[in-house]
């Protein structure tokens, strides 16, 4: 429902690092990993990802 030019901004995609270290296998670190495979995949935005304190990332709607 967001607008072409519209812009989301998702706080704390790095997870402390976690979202990295293959043996945790937390329900939250699985959903992180989840979140940024799809955004990643998804054509409709552009994507930057800030590594500042957790990571944020920023999805502009093309």
């Amino acid at each position: 429902m967001l607008r072409r030019g519209g812009l989301i901004l998702i706080d704390n995609v790095l997870w402390g690092g976690s979202v990295v270290d293959r043996d945790d296998k937390t329900a939250d670190t699985k959903s992180i990993r989840a979140l940024n495979a799809k955004l990643k995949a998804d054509d409709r935005v552009d994507l930057t990802l800030f590594a500042v304190g957790d990571g944020m990332t920023a999805a502009l709607k093309r």
